[in-house]
């Protein structure tokens, strides 16, 4: 692991602090944060005050029973790195922590954009007629995929696809039916929240890809999320029988190029583990350090 950048890590915490404030409210709870988004959307996390220190075990305790009373997940995050202290009180306080690598673009590592076999990806156009449909097909996907992890890892690899090729004719089935989970799970998003992602999209705060499949629509999705020149990848996913494409390693590096090309020069993401660190690798981004995620533990308070 490359040795720490000081300067990427603040504007890191400044990135975590800012993205979620003009869509939420903030409680602090001691050294703690808590985000609590204001209206329809993904719920966001409680995390380190800028400026605060170590949170205490006490202060996490607040903070859940808080999260508790809202009715939104008992969910934390922080960098390793700038809190490292943060880890140990966390699973002193009943929190299971995922420790996901932390990884930076390369911009000359970027691998170019390439063809996908099959389909074709794309930026979800805010101004035209079909975003409001492509927008709740995309997060169907996302729900599906994340609630059927794959095998390996989500971003696919060519011995995936070169294992997978000789039962094409049973995949192609299977396809058809994950579209149709697709469409059963797909919801009407209402108007208040599309007209909140149309205009972050519009101002380039938060960018939809898609891989779209002529024969059953859009099979994987990923996010970009930017606040100044700070942009972070996330949400990339992919429709279980659709897996194995390198759908998602060029929806990665079609995101991170779309980050560059509007200006950001801080473009980041979290791996799930150090299997998908490697393959991010190959995308062109370089592990700096660890995105600690935390919820209770089976047996927490």
């Amino acid at each position: 692991m490359a040795q720490p950048n000081s300067d990427v890590f603040v504007r890191l915490e400044r990135f975590y602090d800012a993205l979620p404030r003009p869509y939420a409210r903030v409680e602090d709870f001691g050294g703690l944060v808590l985000f609590v988004r204001e209206g329809e959307g993904w719920p966001y996390y409680a995390r380190p005050r800028i400026g605060a220190g170590t949170p205490s075990a006490a202060d996490i305790t607040e903070a859940r029973r808080r999260q508790r009373e809202l009715g939104i997940p008992e969910s934390f995050e922080w960098v390793h790195e700038t809190t490292p202290d943060l880890l140990a009180v966390a699973r002193s306080a009943g929190l299971e922590v995922l420790l996901a690598p932390l990884m930076v673009l390369e911009p000359a590592a970027l691998v170019p954009d390439l063809p996908v076999p099959g389909a074709t990806i794309s930026i979800l156009d805010p101004a035209l007629p079909s975003y409001a449909t492509d927008l709740a097909a995309s997060r169907a996907v996302a729900q599906l995929a994340f609630g059927s992890p794959p095998a390996a890892s989500p971003l696919e690899g060519v011995a995936a696809a070169a294992a997978e090729a000789p039962q094409a004719e049973s995949a192609l089935v299977t396809e058809e039916a994950g579209a149709k989970e697709r469409d059963a799970a797909t919801e009407t998003l209402s108007e208040a929240l599309v007209a909140g992602f149309r205009e972050r999209a519009a101002a380039g705060g938060y960018v939809t890809a898609v891989v779209t499949s002529p024969t059953d629509g859009i099979v994987a999705t990923g996010a970009l999320m930017r606040d100044h020149d700070t942009a972070e990848i996330a949400g990339v996913a992919t429709l279980p029988a659709a897996r194995g494409r390198g759908y998602a390693s060029q929806l990665t590096a079609t995101l991170a190029r779309h980050a560059l090309d509007a200006g950001a020069s801080l473009i980041f993401l979290s791996a799930g583990d150090d299997d998908v660190a490697r393959l991010y690798a190959r995308v062109g981004f370089r592990r700096i350090g660890t995105a600690c995620i935390a919820e209770p533990a089976a047996a927490g308070l």
